[in-house]
């Protein structure tokens, strides 16, 4: 009885033995995967980033471009301009039908010419009354007439030159109607404004028109000019006379170079944008008003 005891606590010390063992285990695992592991550091680069650079785009645009528009109602009955055509200041482009106005014109200097032929007979007789008072004078002061014939002959001469002032603002009237329709007769002719291109025309001969209607647009070929906005931050890195270089989308092989002519002295506060226009400088080499244009601004960041 007592073999058989110690034979079963001996198994019983061995199995408590083996699991305390088998225990250990996890705890020095554990252990050898906390220990810290060093961490890669990057290499430090030379060069930093950069940032992107600033580039403002927009349309090239000239100081005169305008569409010419009819100045009263009328038959075009001569075209004398086409697209691309250039017309010097003050050129004709086209001819309204100007027979009406021409024949009320020349009734008003007939009308001009009567009234002065008619000043020059008032004139005439005020002379002569002139000249009846200064003998009539001459006659009272020899009491050959009364007092009331040379009283007479001083209210002739004195109205005489009433009439001849009535005359001159009858002159000066018709004169007036005369260059009224002067300038209404001009209109009919209609000019180019200043010297540029014959963009577009809008009309064609033996049309009728009115007043206010397009006819041609006509638009300068130079100095180009950009106009854009930047961010009020560069108010004071920007100014007049700065040359900055110009490209174009169109023509990327061309560089140009446009200077700054206007920068807005005050802060638009919707945007909080000043608004800059630059021009460009030298041979504008291929590029035309309407094409888009780009501005780089580095050197002003």
């Amino acid at each position: 009885m007592s073999k058989h005891w110690l034979a079963v606590s001996l198994m019983a010390a061995l199995v408590v033995s083996f699991a305390g063992c088998q225990g250990n285990n996890p705890e020095t695992v554990s252990a050898g995967s906390s220990s810290p592991i060093p961490a890669s550091i990057p290499a430090p680069t030379d060069t930093a980033a950069k940032p992107d650079p600033l580039v403002v785009s927009g349309p090239l645009v000239v100081e005169h471009e305008v569409d010419v528009d009819a100045q009263r109602d009328g038959i075009v009955i001569r075209i004398l301009a086409e697209p691309r055509e250039r017309a010097k200041a003050g050129d004709l482009l086209a001819q309204l039908d100007d027979q009406q106005l021409s024949a009320e014109l020349e009734a008003a200097r007939a009308k001009t010419r009567s009234i002065e032929a008619d000043l020059k007979n008032w004139e005439a007789e005020a002379k002569v009354m002139q000249s009846d008072y200064e003998r009539a004078k001459k006659m009272w002061e020899a009491d050959i007439i009364t007092k009331e014939q040379l009283e007479h002959a001083q209210f002739k001469a004195e109205s005489e030159q009433w009439d001849i002032q009535r005359v001159r603002e009858l002159l000066t009237n018709s004169r007036q109607e005369e260059h009224s329709l002067e300038l209404e007769l001009d209109k009919t002719r209609i000019r180019a404004p200043f010297a540029g291109l014959v963009a577009r025309r809008y009309v064609r001969a033996g049309q009728q028109v009115a007043k206010n209607d397009r006819l041609f647009w006509v638009t300068a070929e130079a100095p180009l000019l950009l106009r854009f906005t930047l961010p009020e931050k560069f108010l004071g890195h920007i100014h007049k006379g700065q040359q900055l270089p110009l490209t174009s989308p169109d023509f990327p092989d061309e560089n140009h170079m446009a200077e700054v002519v206007a920068v807005s002295p005050v802060v638009d506060p919707a945007s909080g944008t000043v608004e800059v226009g630059v021009e460009l400088i030298g041979p504008s080499g291929q590029l035309r008003p309407g094409m888009t244009a780009s501005i780089r601004l580095d050197a002003l960041r």
